[in-house]
């Protein structure tokens, strides 16, 4: 399975972000969006506007889709959009082709964790709805005591816990968020370009030593080929 000398190795981490990386909640993000904009007298915006929205946190998505309604943001939208996505949350989301296999393989090789800027509530009921939970030996979602992504601290945090440096952990993410935070962080990158995120990737500030992934399926490689190289 790869590289002999990764296998069995847990002190190295990999950080896998949630929404865009492991699965795809495009569309019951966009529907809970749609849901408040109706309720408070707009017009639902198109699935794919609402998903360039998404990697800064649910405050900042209902901000946006709000915003780009023509509606006014108030005390409640938030937790009345939290409501609404509650209710939708694992209604079309699903894993991307690949996942459950790429995280179980590497899970033999190191330490898994998720950091999302989603809550965490709705980030633990996606991973174990979808048989993904087993493989992740921590969560930390938006709402936790640090900063969201990009700021670093959270995943030096995750760093800390499992006693790794900069130079044997990899974030697996999809946005400029994700590569922000890696930069910040001093850790490897992977991007992926399947995900929803990925059109926000800004190409000049890319530095050539991302691994860039096509597939869900190409991730194992990429993170042995960039634990190696560092």
């Amino acid at each position: 399975m790869g590289n002999t000398d990764l296998v069995g190795d847990l002190r190295r981490l990999i950080v896998f972000d949630l929404d865009g990386t492991l699965v795809d909640s495009r569309r019951d993000l966009a529907s809970a969006a749609n849901a408040l904009i109706r309720e408070r007298g707009g017009e639902p915006l198109p699935e794919d506007a609402i998903g360039r929205m998404v990697g800064d946190g649910a405050a900042m998505l209902v901000r946006r889709a709000l915003t780009a309604a023509g509606l006014p943001l108030d005390e409640s939208s938030v937790p009345r959009f939290l409501e609404l996505y509650d209710d939708r949350l694992l209604d079309t989301t699903l894993a991307y082709a690949g996942i459950p296999e790429t995280l179980e393989a590497l899970a033999h090789e190191a330490t898994i964790a998720v950091l999302t800027n989603k809550p965490l509530a709705p980030s633990v009921r996606i991973l174990d709805g979808l048989g993904l939970a087993r493989f992740v030996a921590q969560t930390i979602g938006g709402d936790s005591p640090f900063p969201r992504k990009p700021d670093p601290s959270s995943l030096r945090h995750l760093m800390s816990s499992f006693v790794v440096t900069p130079g044997t952990t990899v974030l697996v993410g999809d946005s400029h968020v994700d590569h922000e935070t890696a930069r910040a962080a001093g850790v490897a990158i992977c991007l992926a370009r399947y995900g929803f995120g990925f059109h926000g990737v800004d190409p000049a500030r890319l530095q050539g030593d991302e691994a860039i992934v096509d597939r869900a399926s190409d991730i194992p490689a990429a993170v042995r080929r960039l634990l190696i190289e560092r």
